[in-house]
């Protein structure tokens, strides 16, 4: 004990004097001999250690100089550490409940109950009518409550096709330029059973009433199908969906932006494409085709 008060007041002595860097060079030196005194095969450093190289090294550019028995890095790291720490213990609470408060029960089983009783909304849906009445949620919490609900199996996409192949048409637009600097507008109705074009017709100006004639007429000589597979396209409007729901025709929407749900009409465009409309150019020849 009297040798440490001995080299603090040395210490102080040669800081007080005008020699500050050999001060702190003479009190890095001893510290440094010190640990090496200790009786082991590797220099143990304790924490006052640990704090004296992070505080020279904030206050002293030539800290690297007297530093020998261990890494600079070392240094540097330990620096790193000791700021995570410290904003690490800021940001800790006061009180035992950590991060966001939970949500409400009632308002868990209110989402429970809209997803129950309309099983096509998703979280964006909810999320909306829980705003009209006015409970301040986030959609994304909406979305992992969704998640965690056990919803009753059903088929997928390709199961719906398969399972019900031979009661199911389909219906699609495509365009197709001209010389003319024009563009047609394609309408074809599809069986799914034997790939067979019901209907189809070419018009430049495309209309919910054109559609809607066209639809009666693909099944003027035949029965209607059970379903009808088409895309949220807007020319689809009530006109249409009056005269498909008078067929006794069940509409099947596709999702937005997934040509590959209805994939016989998108194949069968692509063929056309492809073989039939590439060489031609004049409206004639789309018209005939």
């Amino acid at each position: 004990m009297p040798a440490f008060f001995l080299s603090v007041f040395r210490f102080f002595r040669l800081l007080m004097s005008g020699h500050q860097a050999v001060a702190i060079e003479n009190a890095a030196l001893r510290l440094q001999l010190a640990a090496y005194q200790r009786q082991h095969k590797r220099p143990v450093l304790t924490s006052w250690d640990r704090w004296f190289w992070v505080a020279l090294r904030r206050w002293w550019s030539g800290w690297r100089g007297p530093l020998f028995y261990l890494q600079a890095d070392t240094v540097t790291r330990w620096h790193r550490e000791r700021f995570r720490r410290f904003w690490a213990r800021l940001s800790k609470p006061h009180s035992r409940r950590r991060g966001r408060p939970a949500t409400a029960v009632e308002i868990r089983r209110l989402i429970e109950q809209m997803a129950a009783a309309n099983p096509l909304w998703r979280a964006p849906r909810i999320h909306g009518e829980l705003q009209m009445l006015g409970i301040a949620i986030s959609e994304r919490t909406v979305s992992r409550m969704l998640r965690r609900l056990r919803r009753p199996p059903g088929q997928s996409w390709k199961t719906f096709l398969h399972n019900h192949l031979g009661q199911i048409v389909s219906v699609d637009f495509f365009t197709v330029p001209t010389i003319r600097i024009k563009v047609l507008f394609v309408f074809l109705v599809l069986e799914h059973r034997r790939r067979q074009v019901l209907h189809f017709s070419v018009t430049e100006h495309p209309t919910s009433v054109w559609t809607a004639q066209q639809i009666v007429e693909a099944f003027a000589e035949r029965d209607g199908a059970r379903y009808l597979i088409r895309d949220r396209d807007t020319i689809y409007g009530n006109d249409v969906r009056l005269r498909i729901q008078s067929l006794g025709i069940k509409e099947v929407l596709t999702a937005p932006q997934s040509p590959w749900q209805n994939p016989y009409a998108e194949r069968l465009i692509g063929s056309i494409r492809r073989e039939c409309l590439n060489p031609y150019g004049q409206n004639t020849h789309a018209a005939r085709l």
